[in-house]
């Protein structure tokens, strides 16, 4: 199989390596799964390591790096494919809830001397809150009409903190305090436990363990009658309100939860920078995690987090090129999406919908794909076990008569025939 873009007569392939991985990490068994899930998670631990930053950032500390932009971009575009990849909803305004998450923080522990943990979650039921008032006049819109609301809806947050005295207005808040420490507690050379302004490292594995449980959190999901719901939203919306989904529910719920796992971001992020001010949240912010949404294949997981840690990484690795480095990173972007449209490592949905040039069920491929959207059809614009002329699979119809006209019972034939004669 290789992954495709359909042009006008063009064609790009590539070899479509993620997908025999994939194929193979299906079939793998679950101890070997969880092997692998128990060796990607040390590996993330180990990340911040010297011998590992010297190549990765070699100017600009690494640690740091690590805990922002690459993990926050990374949990961000968790929450954001939730909204996009998953649901299938259009959101250009999503760092309105990682400001929500941060200026909750930044007010709560400042203001009122709350610390890091009882902040955390006040800042991102504020966030869920926000998603509510946004969803509940605004999922009813599809497609453009959606994405430019959002868009005001993250202009409108920035632009309220800017010119409101309890948010601090353009200075913003500071100084935040630090997440309570525990001293003496020691790995190696790192004190995980002890937060402070000098070592990134403690913040990077905090955000770490955020990011484990979200993952766990939205697989449940994705398996879960709310992600099959979100899926027959994303493929067609219509045909999931006419089988009986309550789409306008599972789209508020996809908002809810973007939006939760945005605010928790934004908390995080708000902890370790000590001060924040409007400047922290433009709309270039959304649009690079909708990038690493795109980029990394949307609807995949894996996919996403590989996009959010290429699209935040790669400006600080060729930070030396500082004249050209946005400019390359552009170009580098657009080539992608040409030749592989369909992100880095994309679902198996998306694969199979550039692959045969369609979307949605007829994006299966061949007889199967055309089978199943005249069986989802047939279930959905007729009675259950009917034909589309309201007859039975025997040929019956749904009067119990047969196409003749004639019922099992031997009647009805003749009477029809009678009628025919009369209308000639």
């Amino acid at each position: 199989m290789t992954g495709t873009f359909a042009g006008q007569g063009s064609r790009f392939a590539l070899p479509d390596v993620m997908g025999r991985v994939g194929g193979l990490w299906d079939k793998a068994p679950w101890y070997a799964r969880y092997l692998a899930y128990a060796l990607l998670i040390a590996f993330a631990f180990a990340l911040p390591s010297e011998t590992i930053g010297s190549f990765m950032t070699p100017q600009a500390d690494w640690p740091s790096v690590l805990f922002y932009p690459i993990g926050v971009y990374v949990l961000l575009a968790i929450g954001l494919n939730v909204v996009v990849g998953q649901a299938g909803l259009l959101d250009l305004g999503f760092v309105a809830f990682f400001a929500i998450g941060a200026y909750a923080l930044a007010i709560f522990a400042t203001n009122n001397g709350w610390n890091f943990w009882e902040a955390l979650p006040v800042g991102i039921i504020i966030a869920m809150a926000a998603g509510v008032i946004l969803g509940s006049p605004t999922l009813r819109l599809r497609g453009d009409y959606l994405a430019i609301v959002t868009l005001g809806f993250g202009e409108i947050i920035r632009i309220t903190a800017n010119n409101l005295d309890w948010t601090g207005g353009p200075r913003g808040i500071s100084p935040i305090p630090y997440p309570p420490s525990v001293e003496g507690f020691e790995i190696g050379d790192v004190e995980p436990l002890k937060y402070g302004v000098l070592d990134a490292r403690p913040y990077y594995y905090l955000l770490l363990v955020f990011i484990i449980l979200t993952i766990i959190l939205v697989k449940r999901l994705e398996k879960s009658r709310v992600g099959r719901s979100w899926a027959a939203i994303r493929e067609d919306e219509d045909a999931a309100e006419l089988m009986g989904v309550p789409t306008f529910k599972f789209k508020i719920v996809a908002f809810i939860i973007g939006a939760a796992i945005g605010g928790l971001a934004g908390v995080v992020f708000g902890s370790q920078t000590t001060s924040i001010t409007p400047v922290n949240f433009p709309f270039i912010l959304s649009a690079l995690i909708l990038c690493a949404v795109v980029l990394g294949g949307s609807g995949n997981l894996v996919g996403v987090i590989v996009g959010a840690f290429l699209i935040a990484w790669l400006p600080e690795r060729f930070r030396e090129f500082a004249d050209y480095r946005m400019l390359v990173f552009g170009a580098a972007l657009v080539l992608m999406m040409i030749v592989r449209p369909e992100g880095l490592i994309p679902s198996r949905r998306r694969r199979a919908e550039l692959a045969e040039g369609t979307g949605g069920l007829g994006a299966l491929g061949g007889e199967a794909g055309a089978a199943t959207a005249q069986h989802v059809h047939a279930d959905v614009l007729t009675p259950a076990g009917g034909h589309p002329d309201g007859g039975h699979p025997d040929g019956d119809h749904a009067d119990g008569s047969r196409p003749d006209g004639s019922r099992p019972d031997g009647t009805g034939g003749a009477t029809v025939a009678t009628d025919r004669e009369a209308d000639r």
